[in-house]
């Protein structure tokens, strides 16, 4: 069943456009192809409401659109150097992930050998020393093709739908300069935000900080990382639109403390949104939820109404006209998948918790857990093969650090650059909701039948929850359907008529 608000024109029109360029995925549609439907619908639209006419017009723009992108992506100049050895000039674009027998990172190669080009890679470097992010590397490496599929995960699928095409085996680097521009600053951004937010710590509170704050969960050791997995906590180490939230409420305050007017106030915010997306990096989740702020402080400055439902929407439009490939990835999926659910399901799961002796706070956090464990629980089976268990009482446990640590950490921010020592204060504050959050993780994570990864297994749980579901909607037609009775007393009980 579609949601009402989604019925409306603008709302439905968008949605045509992001269906249109998701069936790129399935077939490729021509130019001439794009044209010739469009002016079908252009001589059928007589007998078609206008809606309906824009719709299926804004469908093969999408289509079409979409089209040209994924070809774009599939382009690769790189691949003609598959087998040769030369020395590359490359930029990082994103943190080094660190794996058991080298370092991965993704960089744009400007030069191999003699030729110029400039087309994203995969840089694979021995242990050791990690280049910064945003570094100009010159390094020896040989091109090979990605791993196919293996132990369950096809690097060459999934490289491909980020439009990396080729491997750079490198095995030494130095390090000539760093990036400009845009890129530059939010390296630069980033750098600053991990010091300031992080302050002196070190081991698993700045891990777990920095996991948080800005989606770098390199500074967790492998079995924490499990730990987050099984227990159901692993949201916590994406950036989401809760991040996204606390930045601008922060910058509003400080222009409401400072005394600068509202408007002004709302450009900071829509500033800061601008510079965290930059810092943090262009995830789904933080492309999500960086649209839905801006928008809603641009709705602000224009004097509109805000809705929920189409930011969702442009959001979802900018990830896929970018790169229509991002409609496989695992985090586009789970970010959309759990939004939605807190739209439409966590409402009515909290009205359900009204009649139990249950905090607000906790009453919000169970509904919301659920509602997004039932929602992202199919897809965490069909991406990982595994389905956490005790995410509701995991993340029940864990809500109450949660916005502390967050708040802690953009105060942090805030306020080194005129009170460094202020800001070391708030960081170590902000170390112990870090390790309680890794408690968390460990307890939860650790238990008996934490998660789930036997298929048998899978369907018991599925069988079960739709039993549930099914119970919970007869309980509720029985409720709503029979009629209640308003209970009089008979004579002679207190209230009722006297006895003659």
């Amino acid at each position: 069943m579609i949601p009402a608000p989604l019925r409306s024109p603008p709302h439905s029109l968008l949605a045509s456009l992001c269906l249109g360029i998701a069936l790129a995925n399935l077939v490729r549609l021509p130019t001439l192809v794009a044209l010739g439907c469009a002016a079908a619908i252009g001589l059928a639209a007589s007998s078609w409401r206008a809606v309906g006419t824009i719709a299926c017009l804004l469908v093969v723009a999408g289509w079409w659109w979409g089209s040209a992108r994924l070809e774009r992506l599939d382009h690769s100049a790189l691949r003609a150097e598959v087998g040769r050895a030369e020395r590359a000039l490359v930029v990082v674009t994103a943190a080094p992930r660190r794996g058991r027998f080298d370092l991965k990172m993704p960089v744009r190669v400007r030069r191999f050998g003699l030729v110029a080009l400039d087309e994203p890679a995969q840089l694979e470097l021995p242990l050791g020393r990690a280049p910064p992010q945003g570094g100009i590397l010159e390094v020896r490496a040989e091109a090979k093709l990605p791993r196919g599929p293996s132990h369950g995960f096809d690097e060459r699928t999934w490289l491909r739908r980020h439009g990396i095409h080729v491997v750079l085996a490198g095995d030494s680097w130095r390090l000539t300069g760093h990036r400009r521009g845009l890129g530059g600053f939010g390296d630069r951004l980033r750098g600053w935000l991990a010091n300031s937010v992080a302050g002196e710590l070190h081991g698993e509170r700045r891990g777990v900080l920095l996991g948080v704050v800005l989606g770098d969960e390199q500074g967790l050791n492998e079995r924490l990382r499990k730990d987050f997995r099984a227990s159901g906590l692993y949201h916590l180490l994406a950036v989401s639109g809760q991040n996204v939230a606390l930045v601008a409420i922060g910058a509003l305050m400080l222009a409401w403390l400072l005394g600068i007017p509202r408007w002004l106030g709302q450009v900071g915010a829509l500033a800061s949104i601008g510079g965290y997306v930059l810092a943090v990096g262009a995830q789904p989740s933080v492309v999500r939820a960086g649209v839905a702020g801006a928008l809603g402080s641009v709705a602000w400055l224009t004097a509109r109404s805000t809705d929920r439902w189409y930011f969702l929407l442009l959001g979802a439009l900018a990830l896929l006209a970018w790169n229509p490939y991002v409609l496989f990835d695992a985090g586009f999926q789970l970010s959309f998948a759990a939004v939605v659910a807190i739209f439409t399901l966590a409402p009515r799961l909290e009205q359900r918790l009204e009649g139990y002796p249950l905090p607000g706070w906790l009453r919000e956090a169970i509904a919301i857990s659920t509602a997004c464990g039932l929602a992202t629980a199919p897809i965490l089976w069909l991406q990982f093969h595994a389905i956490p268990l005790l995410a509701v009482p995991a993340n029940a446990a864990a809500a109450p650090a949660v916005v502390p640590l967050l708040g802690l950490a953009m105060s942090a921010a805030a306020v080194h650059p005129l009170a460094p020592g202020v800001s070391d204060m708030l960081a170590q504050a902000d170390g112990l909701c870090a390790a309680y959050l890794a408690a968390c993780a460990k307890v939860f994570g650790r238990l008996p039948f934490a998660q789930i990864r036997s298929g048998w297994a899978a369907a018991a749980l599925l069988l079960l929850v739709a039993g549930a579901w099914a119970y919970a909607c007869r309980d509720g037609r029985a409720e709503g359907g029979l009629p209640h009775h308003r209970y009089r007393p008979a004579k002679g009980e207190p209230g009722g008529a006297q006895a003659p």
